[in-house]
């Protein structure tokens, strides 16, 4: 992700997460062989005003056609070169529980051009071992390494009280974007790009919303059964 400091200070972050969604209807129409895309139908697609969708497209400097739209293969290599998909990006794994084991056997990531290299950890049971196929190493190792091959993004799957910790080791390997599962909000340099992953957050507002969704149908029902009642007697 050489490009990474680059491309968000330019783009706003709402507009970075949304480019991926685009993506994937993209792909889907690609593979369905069809070559033209509108903003009006990716704005159907992933639920988001045409006018913002036209701007985010603006981005990737790629001009459209009147009634015609995008080009669809060639809107799919604009996004993936603005973002960076259109390379692959070495990273190292920190932590490798079930969290940081299901990460490393993700085969998903390399269509987005991350490649996790390995995977470190302190636990004597899991160093020298291979996860999916990925080398565990001691974790002290990670800071040489990581200069000697350039790497760049860190990815913190470890537990929470040990988060800042290894964002310190990263930082001090050279690495430049860190992508943090921990509910531990590390303190890095304000050059070092962070990404958190608040998983119970997430979980809570999913939560929520179904606990809200179930209220509002019994709720309903409730009301439909009072319609259904007669005049008493």
């Amino acid at each position: 992700m050489s490009r990474g400091s680059d491309i968000s200070a330019v783009i706003p972050k709402p507009a970075l997460r949304r480019l991926p969604a685009y993506l994937v209807c993209l792909q889907a129409l690609k593979t369905r062989e069809e070559r033209w895309v509108t903003c009006a139908y990716l704005s159907s697609q992933v639920k988001i005003e045409a006018s913002l969708v036209r701007k985010d497209l603006a981005y990737t400097g790629l001009p459209g056609r009147q009634k015609m739209g995008y080009e669809v293969p060639a809107l799919i290599a604009a996004i993936e070169r603005l973002i960076g998909w259109d390379n692959s990006t070495d990273a190292f794994l920190v932590g490798v529980g079930n969290l940081g084991s299901a990460i490393l056997g993700y085969l998903g990531f390399s269509q987005y051009g991350l490649n996790i290299v390995c995977g470190f950890d302190v636990d004597p049971a899991k160093i020298g071992v291979e996860v999916h196929g990925k080398a565990v190493l001691p974790l002290e190792k990670l800071p040489d390494l990581a200069r000697r091959m350039h790497v760049a993004i860190g990815i913190i799957t470890c537990g929470a009280s040990a988060a800042q910790g290894v964002a310190e080791l990263m930082v001090a390997g050279g690495i430049r974007a860190i992508w943090n599962f921990t509910q531990t909000h590390v303190q890095v340099a304000d050059d070092v790009i962070v990404e958190n992953v608040d998983l119970a957050a997430s979980l809570a507002v999913l939560s929520t919303r179904l606990a809200e969704g179930d209220k509002a149908r019994l709720e309903g029902h409730a009301a439909e059964g009072d319609g259904d009642l007669g005049p008493a007697g």
